[in-house]
């Protein structure tokens, strides 16, 4: 059985080595999550105020350039600025990102950051949205990771970011003023998702009309360039909206927070949360009793997400289960960068180019470009997903390669395997890596082991 400090930082973290004074069992890693967001004080990161700003000056850019006319090239040349802008933000929100990662102590708290931004997919459907995605993370996800569900879920459902993902800056009301002219109509997008993914789960007890009747009560929830999220009575759907056998009505956003509220506090929705953190902490083929004990656990609680925690890390099952998920594109990157000593200060100050060349397009061959998602239900977690010919060439290639483009000397590779694996060692593996012809192959071999890649 592999020992539980190794698992903390394996299953439970970003990998080894345990930074000092990190957590080594659950106990302490509860206590942990239970105090201060350290790694967010240390490093901060873009917010949606920042964001909209940046986000308000682009859509004004592109304004003025429609008008511009003669000088059309003054008005090119200030979009173009402001769109560099607008990257290199993201650039440095995902260097942030990174860097809490390979540097932070709390290791659960960045992996549950992680989950949840999934959790709740947003995708940029334009240059001009990326930071409010990555904002999203800032500001809806991590201040609530530690919260209850319903806080998590009305922060995530109204954030900017999700409203333009999803479309909900589109829908109005068929009844509504708003719709009168006829250029706009309900969208469903948000609702479907909001009770499919993010709450009760595909096999929760809902049909079509509840879909719809949510969708009725989202609007009027629209998206204003430099305010973010606001509610706009004229586009709303008048009258009350039936939704799971409850009745909402009401002005602004109050209906939409109580029906988010109650979503949250549905059995089927703390049984969805429970096996997805199973499945994705633990097993992709989690313990039964473990998911109910989390169920049950998350009920009692009011919904917070803490008991679900909780009574994942303290059941049996999260220790005693095999080391058999693979390590996402991500996370292999991260604990790679952590196990060659690659600290935060370094990926902070990554150029753009570099931090391109060698973890996002590499990341992207992997196959999973960052903040990229193929849909809103997120990236899978099945290990077949990732371990596949093209994603494993990927690893090997990276593993091969960028470690020497990282540091000024490469470590000694079987010092770089016990600090990498600790006793997950094979025997095959060691003399492997004491067969190296150099250190590059060496480090290589560590990287792309089926050990290293496993979790």
């Amino acid at each position: 059985m592999t020992d539980v400090p190794t698992l903390c930082a394996i299953r439970f973290g970003n990998g080894l080595p345990l930074p000092e004074s990190a957590p080594q069992d659950a106990g302490s890693m509860l206590t942990r999550l239970a105090g201060p967001d350290l790694a967010r004080g240390t490093w901060p990161a873009l917010t949606t105020a920042e964001a909209l700003k940046t986000h308000a000056r682009y859509a004004q850019a592109q304004s003025d350039l429609r008008q511009a006319g003669a000088d059309a090239a003054e008005a090119k040349a200030t979009q173009r600025g402001i769109r560099q802008e607008l990257v290199a933000e993201a650039q440095r929100a995902i260097q942030i990102s990174l860097a809490r990662a390979v540097g932070a102590t709390d290791g659960m708290r960045e992996r549950l950051v992680r989950f949840w931004v999934d959790h709740f997919t947003t995708v940029a459907k334009s240059p001009q949205h990326i930071g409010l995605v990555l904002a999203m993370a800032e500001d809806a996800i991590r201040p609530n990771v530690t919260g209850r569900f319903a806080q998590l879920l009305q922060a995530a459902t109204l954030h900017p970011a999700m409203l333009l993902y999803l479309d909900q800056h589109k829908s109005v009301g068929p009844n509504s003023r708003q719709a009168k002219g006829g250029r706009r109509g309900l969208n469903e997008n948000l609702a479907r998702e909001l009770i499919e993914l993010h709450s009760l789960g595909v096999a929760g007890n809902y049909a079509q009309s509840d879909v719809r009747q949510m969708a009725e009560l989202l609007t009027g929830l629209l998206f204003h360039t430099g305010k973010g999220a606001v509610f706009v009575e004229g586009a709303a759907e008048p009258g009350s909206e039936t939704v799971l056998g409850r009745v909402y009505d009401g002005k602004g956003t109050a209906p939409i927070l109580a029906a988010l509220e109650d979503l949250a506090m549905r059995p089927e929705t703390g049984r969805h949360l429970a096996r997805k953190l199973a499945v994705h902490f633990v097993s992709d083929t989690p313990d039964a009793a473990m998911i109910d004990a989390m169920a049950v656990a998350y009920a009692a609680s009011g919904g917070e997400l803490m008991a679900l925690y909780r009574t994942m890390l303290l059941h049996p099952a999260a220790w005693n289960m095999p080391l058999t998920k693979a390590r996402q594109p991500y996370d292999f990157t991260v604990a790679s960068l952590r196990a060659l000593g690659v600290g935060p200060a370094r990926i902070a100050d990554l150029s753009v180019a570099e931090l391109q060349q060698r973890l996002l397009r590499p990341m992207e061959r992997m196959g999973q470009p960052m903040n990229n998602a193929p849909g809103p239900n997120g990236w899978p977690e099945e290990a077949e997903a990732w371990i596949t010919p093209q994603g494993l060439g990927a690893r090997i290639t990276w593993a091969m390669d960028v470690p020497q483009r990282l540091l000024d000397v490469l470590p000694e590779p079987a010092a770089l395997a016990e600090r990498a694996l600790g006793p997950l060692i094979s025997l095959d593996l060691r003399f492997a890596v004491q067969a190296a012809e150099n250190r590059r192959e060496g480090v290589g071999l560590v990287l792309a082991s089926t050990e290293f890649n496993r979790r």
